[in-house]
């Protein structure tokens, strides 16, 4: 065994140590509906919905957010899927998130805790108060969630955040050309 696989198992042995208190036992009981509820209030289909909203039925500040939140969306996407597919950690044994488990076998990073991330970063910049309020306590709870469902272990949403947190650096750099073009 080489060195770097004697690192690598023991970070994964401390990762799985951390993750198994915070998961839920299989079942359909309320703690898991309420979880996985939660997890999937985290997709980036929702959010692509919920700026498309913003974009049809806002004001010109509105339709800013929009592109800007979108724009980060597709970002985070691409960079989450490139990680993954070069890091390829299998998601934690287990059933429960079939069908994250069907789209995308692999966990690092949490794609969910990069987009939170970058949701909290977002909205405290642009706005409106209430919004990041929201996001703010809501983030967290999903997060969680998805190690709660057995789909992520905690190091993968470390390492979410982490990568939301430069994203979102990165794409408020972009911000105003982004905005220039509207």
């Amino acid at each position: 065994m080489t060195r770097h696989a004697g690192l690598k198992d023991r970070i994964q042995t401390l990762d799985a140590s951390l993750t198994m208190p915070l998961t839920l036992s299989p079942g359909r009981g309320f703690a898991q509906t309420v979880a996985l509820g939660l997890a999937h209030s985290g997709d980036s289909f929702i959010w692509a919905g919920l700026c498309l909203l913003a974009w049809f039925l806002g004001n010109a500040q509105w339709k800013t957010r929009a592109v800007i939140v979108f724009a980060g969306l597709v970002i985070a996407e691409i960079a989450v899927i490139a990680i993954k597919m070069c890091i390829r950690r299998p998601r934690p044994p287990g059933e429960a998130g079939r069908i994250y488990r069907r789209a995308d076998p692999f966990s690092f990073p949490s794609g969910h805790a990069a987009r939170a991330t970058m949701l909290i970063f977002l909205s405290i910049v642009f706005g409106p108060w209430g919004a990041a309020l929201g996001i703010a306590i809501w983030s967290p709870f999903m997060v969680l969630s998805r190690i709660a469902i057995g789909i992520h272990y905690v190091f993968d949403v470390v390492g979410g955040v982490l990568l939301g947190v430069l994203l979102t650096l990165g794409l408020l750099g972009l911000a105003p050309v982004l905005t220039s073009w509207l």
